[in-house]
């Protein structure tokens, strides 16, 4: 996939792919404007909502409604290094959930894309 990147003046920097332009900026205290979320905040998100892809897509394959279902996606970082060392996803269940998935929704969750690949980082090279 390529993804094409313009730098859009002060703090924003759009990416364009496959026809979307997704904004980033940095918050008012980093000297952005606050007015988009910030890359890292993008990857955060892109943890927490493929969690949720994969619990969704497993509750959708048995006919298990998704009425009542939570995914909250919480991170702790090292103050001196800034660095996030720990990154929690908590499946909140309602109590119509079928006990008998329970297990198995968190073992689909486990299998979200963008957190294999945390597992098993890609080679990262940058260029001129």
């Amino acid at each position: 996939m390529e993804i094409k990147v313009e730098l859009a003046g002060n703090q924003k920097v759009v990416g364009h792919f496959r026809g979307y332009h997704v904004v980033t900026d940095q918050p008012a205290k980093d000297g952005g404007g606050s007015e988009a979320p910030a890359p890292f905040e993008l990857f955060l998100a892109s943890l927490a909502t493929c969690a949720g892809f994969f619990v969704q897509s497993f509750c959708q394959a048995r006919g298990i409604s998704t009425e009542g279902i939570e995914i909250v996606q919480t991170s702790k970082r090292d103050e001196k290094t800034h660095m996030v060392t720990d990154i929690q996803i908590k499946i909140q269940l309602p109590a119509s959930f079928p006990e008998k998935y329970r297990a198995s929704v968190v073992a689909a969750a486990n299998g979200c894309t963008v957190k294999k690949h945390l597992l098993n980082p890609p080679k990262l090279e940058v260029i001129t």
